[in-house]
C-alpha cells in the first residue's frame, strides 16, 4: 500500500514511518520540517518539505491510506496564535479530506487527543463520555473529529484519542509530562511538579505506533478509540522517576493547568489490541538514552518555546 503520513517528521511520525517501511509499504511524508528531519533515506520513502495547507490532489496521487498527524500539537503551542491553530488543525484538515474524497482513498486515520474530554472526575472516561474541550487545541481536535466523521461514507475513518505519549524518538519532545520531568531530573537534578494531583492518561510511544499499524490492517470499519493505558497523577510520575534517580529533589509548583481525566480504553482492547510498554519503561529508556548521550538539549524539543521564537521574532511560520 501507499500511505501518506502528514507530520511525518514529528515526534510520532519519525518513529512510525520506519515501521511502515519495514512492513513493505510505500510512504509519502509531508511535513514543514520546522522541528527537523530525522527520517532515513529509503527507496520506498518520498519525503516532501511542505506545509500541509499546500497539499494538492497531485500530491496524493495513488495514495491508499492517510495517517493525519500534522497539527499544532499541544495547549501552549496553540495559545501562541489562535488563527494559525484553527487554520492548521481545522481548515487544512477539511482541505485534506476533500482531496482524499476526490482521489478515492480507502482509509483516513486521524490523530485526535484524549484532551478533548477536558476535566472529568469519571473513573472510566470512554468514547461515549461528554467532550468538554477547554483550550483552542482541545476545541480544534474536537472539530477535526467531527469533520473526519462526516466523510465516513466515502472512506473508512479511524479517530484515535491518545493519552500523553511518552518515550524516545529521534525527533524528541521534551514538553510532554514523562519526558519533561525525566529530562529535568537528569539535567538539573530537580523534578518540577506543576500541581501534582491531576490525573493524566499515558501511552508509550511503541504502543501508539502499534495502534496505527493495528488499524492499517483492519478493513471496512470506522470508529473512535481511546489509546491510553495508565492513568497516573503527576506526583506519582515524579515518585517513579525519583525511585530511579534517588539523588534528585522534587519541587512542587502551582499550576494553572487544571486538566485532569482518565482514559478508559476497553474498546480498543476488546478488538484485539494489546499494549506492550509502560510508563516505567519510558522512564528507564529515557535515562539510558540520556546516559548514552542520545538525548541533548535542543530548542526544537520544546515545541511551544520554539514556535514562539519563530512566530514573534522572525515573523514567519511554516
Amino acid at each position: 500500500m501507499k500511505i501518506l503520513v502528514t507530520g511525518g517528521c514529528g515526534y510520532i511520525g519519525t518513529t512510525l514511518i520506519p515501521k511502515l517501511l519495514g512492513a513493505g509499504h510505500k510512504v509519502l511524508s509531508i511535513d514543514n520540517q520546522l522541528f527537523g528531519n530525522f527520517l532515513p533515506k529509503h527507496k520506498n520513502l518520498k519525503n516532501i518539505k511542505m506545509n500541509i495547507g499546500n497539499i494538492k490532489a497531485t500530491s496524493i496521487k495513488n495514495v491508499d491510506i492517510v495517517i493525519h498527524l500534522a497539527s499544532i500539537s499541544n495547549d501552549p503551542s496553540a495559545l501562541i496564535n489562535s488563527k494559525i491553530t484553527w487554520e492548521t488543525n481545522v481548515l487544512y484538515t477539511l482541505k485534506l479530506l476533500n482531496l482524499c474524497k476526490e482521489k478515492r482513498i480507502k482509509k483516513f486515520i486521524f490523530a485526535s487527543s484524549g484532551s478533548v474530554y477536558g476535566v472529568s472526575k469519571k473513573r472510566k472516561v470512554d468514547e461515549n463520555s461528554n467532550l468538554v474541550p477547554i483550550s483552542d487545541y482541545n476545541k480544534t481536535k474536537m472539530i477535526g473529529e467531527k469533520l473526519v466523521q462526516s466523510y465516513k461514507k466515502f472512506f473508512d475513518t479511524i479517530i484515535l484519542r491518545p493519552g500523553t505519549v511518552c518515550g524516545f524518538s529521534k525527533s524528541l519532545r521534551l514538553d510532554l509530562t514523562v519526558n519533561a520531568m525525566t529530562y529535568g531530573a537528569l539535567k538539573n537534578k530537580v523534578i518540577n511538579v506543576n500541581g501534582g494531583n491531576q490525573i493524566r492518561p499515558h501511552v508509550h510511544m511503541e504502543d501508539m505506533i502499534n495502534a496505527y499499524l493495528f488499524f492499517l490492517k483492519r478493513k471496512n470499519m470506522s470508529g473512535i478509540y481511546n489509546v491510553g493505558f495508565e492513568n497516573r497523577s503527576i506526583i506519582k510520575i515524579a515518585k517513579m522517576i525519583k525511585k530511579r534517580l534517588p539523588y534528585v529533589s522534587v519541587k512542587k509548583n502551582k499550576s494553572i493547568d487544571l486538566r485532569s481525566y482518565r482514559l478508559y480504553s476497553k474498546k480498543i482492547l476488546k478488538i484485539g489490541f494489546k499494549p506492550i510498554k509502560s510508563t516505567q519503561f519510558a522512564i528507564d529508556e529515557f535515562i539510558e538514552n540520556y546516559r548514552f548521550k542520545k538525548i541533548a538539549y535542543s530548542q526544537k524539543s520544546f515545541r511551544a518555546n520554539y514556535l514562539k521564537k519563530i512566530i514573534f521574532l522572525n515573523n514567519e511560520f511554516f
